[in-house]
């Protein structure tokens, strides 16, 4: 018997469906790319954005008519609002919150349907990495051998007026350290090259169990001692964290070590102290300011990733100028500009949507340009460098790879060598675009 299992949204939901192949899995089935010939179809949903749960109405209603010819078994977990659970309660065959993870052999069972294993009551002990630890507990089939991501909380308090995120995950969890720190020095030994911690709000980590907990920056520390101690080769991400929360000892231990890449993503939302107020996001410009200046200063060598919204309810033209100001400010090497839409469950999805979506259209493609800039002016300074990359896959260009630097800059280099694939190489660049560059093997050591 076969499953086949989509994963729609964030990096968090991946984390998550990567758990959920390791119960099913567990169960005996085998995993297959096409919904057709599946016996087991499942969706870790995401309710963040409209499109993701459009996608899922389109795949169960496609699920559903082949229930007509065959016998079939479908489920939705993962991000879903109150609003959409109740839909999707009436199309598919079960619907659980990811917390209920380890319960997912016994609704099978209650099902009837036989699993190739048997009726299983429990997940088996080699599938698990600490069962009094709930779904975390559960050992991931990661979908990558060099690269990994591994949360670190579940949840988030920060109530963003655009967000529905509170609503779909609950209150902010923080997973305990000591098992973090576990499986990152797993993955370490096993030879994983890049690892990302993930969470809502990562270096709010621990503000939960204050007390019984460490901090963010003490849990990145301990990561970064791991390495020291292990002389292993990796990079250590972490995304996203809350300006409002970016303490300057989390960037003084990102420079202490080697390990931790130099690379921030740092999420601005708008670059208008009134906007940010109605976004609830609880900083105003100048102290999103005076971070970004402890990065320059402690990490001069980082890159510097943001996210931005623009056209939120009634975002003027005066306030949108102030967010392309700040773009033009920080110098971003990659900003994720999205054009608002309400969401259901967020606060704002009461307030009028009053920008038209040509306006928004122009903002976005406008703050597209300001990325442009920033991000040319900073590739073309890598010209004639050589920088150490790690190496991901094919590139969309034949005949060439596609590798990123610590900083996440892409970089695509002429080889069909596939035994290069999650290796770091050195690469000499000779040319340079707006959001990637391109060069050629080197044979010395890098500098970067």
């Amino acid at each position: 018997m076969k499953y086949c299992l989509l994963h729609l949204g964030c990096q968090m939901n991946q984390s998550d469906a990567e758990r959920v192949r390791t119960v099913i899995e567990a169960l005996g089935y085998e995993r297959t790319e096409s919904e057709e010939e599946a016996d087991l179809l499942g969706i870790v949903a995401c309710s963040v954005r409209q499109k993701a749960i459009d996608k899922v109405y389109a795949r169960i209603h496609m699920w559903n008519s082949w229930k007509n010819r065959r016998n079939l078994l479908t489920f939705v977990t993962g991000c879903v609002l109150p609003a959409d659970t109740e839909g999707f309660l009436k199309l598919f065959d079960f619907l659980f919150d990811i917390t209920e993870l380890p319960q997912l052999p016994d609704m099978i069972r209650q099902y009837g349907v036989p699993t190739p294993m048997g009726a299983v009551d429990v997940i088996p002990r080699e599938s698990l990495v600490d069962s009094s630890v709930g779904y975390w507990g559960i050992r991931p089939r990661y979908t990558s051998a060099f690269e990994a991501y591994v949360p670190i909380q579940n949840g988030c308090d920060k109530y963003c007026t655009f967000c529905a995120v509170p609503y779909t995950r609950g209150a902010e969890v923080s997973r305990p350290s000591g098992e973090i720190l576990n499986e990152v020095a797993g993955l370490v030994e096993r030879g994983y090259k890049s690892i990302t911690l993930l969470g809502q709000n990562v270096n709010s980590y621990g503000q939960d169990r204050a007390g019984a907990e460490i901090s963010f920056a003490e849990l990145l520390r301990g990561v970064g001692k791991l390495g020291m101690d292990s002389a292993a080769d990796f990079w250590l991400y972490f995304t996203s964290p809350h300006p409002r929360d970016m303490s300057r000892e989390v960037v003084q231990v990102i420079a202490d070590y080697p390990c931790l890449a130099k690379q921030i993503h740092l999420p601005l939302q708008s670059g208008d102290d009134k906007v940010l107020i109605r976004m609830n996001r609880n900083y105003m410009v100048d102290q999103y300011r005076e971070r970004v200046a402890t990065i320059r200063t402690l990490l001069p060598e980082a890159t510097l990733f943001t996210d931005i919204i623009v056209g939120f309810s009634g975002e003027t033209e005066e306030q949108f100028e102030n967010t392309r100001a700040a773009m033009r400010e920080f110098q971003y090497n990659m900003a994720y500009v999205a054009m608002y839409s309400p969401r259901p469950g967020a606060a704002s999805y009461h307030w009028p949507d009053d920008i038209p979506h040509e306006e928004k259209s122009r903002r976005l493609h406008e703050l597209s340009d300001e990325l442009a800039r920033s991000s040319s002016a900073y590739n073309r300074r890598m010209i004639g460098g050589t920088y150490r990359v790690l190496v991901e896959g094919p590139d969309r260009k034949h005949g060439y790879l596609s590798a990123k630097t610590e900083g996440r800059i892409t970089v695509r280099f002429p080889s069909e060598e596939r035994a290069l694939v999650g290796q770091f190489v050195n690469v000499t660049i000779t040319s340079a675009a707006a959001l990637s560059v391109q060069g050629e093997l080197a044979a010395v050591p890098a500098a970067h």
